[in-house]
């Protein structure tokens, strides 16, 4: 709790009585049942600076406040005074750049990773002189100016991509927009063990990349050299690709969208593994039924599905369908070979998701054991407070 030190520049907002344990304990947000609202708080600007205080007056620090959203307060800093202006953007970036230099991540990562770099709501990924930002909180809506001229600053940039088209930002009041801040050419390549993957930023999805799962693609192509691969929800190949280049015999990529099977190829052409890799479009669960049907094993199988479960209403219906993912994939396993599985949803926890991954395995009547399972990248900090910012679940099986 900072001494004050003189008139605070911004407005004093309060929770209600008993509302302040989660937030000394260092959560950074504040829900709107949880404030003393005012009448005179919703004519406040989403995204504005303000003091927070609990009931008995202990000083949490500056928030930005949206009295339009359920996260009515998120934690910018401790200090109850700290001006938020393009000195406090600055050096919070400052922060995120130093963190991956000492992490060795090079020229392709995550570079913000909101609250966990104390930019809540701030996503920004880098492809070497190409960033994409999205701002999906009022507050850094209103940074955005700050943020690009910060980033300009510190690194060597051709162009910055605004990919705000998240659904987040309807909860925050704003509306969904991709456009070109900076620069007028906007395409860029990712270097990813070995591969080069074309990219656009103003038309892929998200933010183009994704980044969370680099060190699990590097732990299944150590294993790839000589293997029959499988890479089902492939999307633009990038597990596939990766063991290819390793050394895979043979990769068989599998994914509902035409567009994205079409950039895998174009990737694998441009990194001279065509004559390796093959591709199927169709839904994952029905070919993976096919080629049960078929006989057809492979050495090593990977399913990095899209988030199935995308809200807490959607929890029991996305664990299903990670259980019969695992059914029907585990048969496709050699003796002997790899399973990789993961979940990007928050909404299916680690301990459930393990669950129903054992027990489609299990009415697979095959036999295995995890090697490995963990999370997203160094480059996707997990802030201790917000557990939900770890999203992503892995697992590799290896399958007898």
């Amino acid at each position: 709790m900072p001494p004050e030190t003189g008139a605070a520049p911004h407005p004093l907002l309060r929770l209600n009585k008993g509302q302040e344990r989660r937030l000394k304990s260092g959560h950074p947000w504040a829900f709107s049942n949880e404030i003393a609202m005012k009448p005179e708080y919703r004519a406040m600007p989403p995204g504005a600076p303000v003091r927070l205080e609990s009931d008995d007056g202990w000083r949490l620090g500056t928030f930005m406040f949206n009295p339009h959203s359920l996260i009515a307060a998120r934690l910018l800093d401790r200090d109850p005074q700290a001006a938020i202006d393009a000195e406090f953007v600055r050096g919070r970036i400052v922060a995120a750049i130093a963190l991956r230099e000492k992490l060795g991540l090079g020229r392709f990562h995550r570079l913000v990773h909101a609250e966990a770099d104390r930019l809540p709501g701030l996503i920004v990924d880098r492809y070497d002189d190409v960033l994409v930002m999205q701002a999906n909180t009022a507050g850094m809506d209103r940074l955005t100016p700050e943020i690009v001229a910060a980033l300009t600053g510190l690194l060597p940039v051709r162009a910055i991509v605004a990919r705000n088209d998240s659904p987040s930002r309807t909860h925050e009041g704003l509306s969904e927009r991709v456009e070109l801040l900076l620069g007028t050419d906007a395409t860029a390549v990712v270097e990813e063990g070995g591969v080069r993957f074309p990219i656009d930023p103003l038309a892929g999805q998200k933010t183009g990349w994704f980044f969370d799962q680099r060190p699990h693609r590097e732990r299944v192509a150590s294993l790839a050299a000589g293997a029959r691969v499988l890479d089902v929800f492939c999307h633009t190949g990038a597990f596939g690709l990766g063991c290819a280049a390793a050394g895979a015999a043979h990769v068989t990529l599998v994914d509902a969208s035409g567009p994205a099977l079409d950039k895998a190829q174009a990737a694998a052409t441009l990194n001279g593994l065509a004559g390796r890799v093959a591709s199927r479009r169709g839904d994952a669960f029905d070919v993976l039924t096919e080629l049960g049907q078929a006989g057809e094993t492979f050495d090593i199988v990977v399913c990095d599905p899209p988030a199935f479960a995308k809200s807490k209403k959607d929890q029991a219906a996305g664990l299903r369908a990670y259980g019969r993912m695992a059914r029907l994939a585990a048969p496709l396993v050699a003796p002997g070979g790899f399973l990789f599985v993961a979940s990007c949803s928050h909404h299916a926890p680690a301990d459930l998701f393990a669950g129903v991954i054992a027990e489609g395995v299990q009415r697979a009547r095959r036999e295995g054991r995890i090697v490995f399972a963990g999370g997203a990248g160094p480059d996707h900090p997990v802030h201790p407070q917000l557990p939900e910012s770890a999203y992503l679940k892995a697992q590799l099986l290896h399958l007898t």
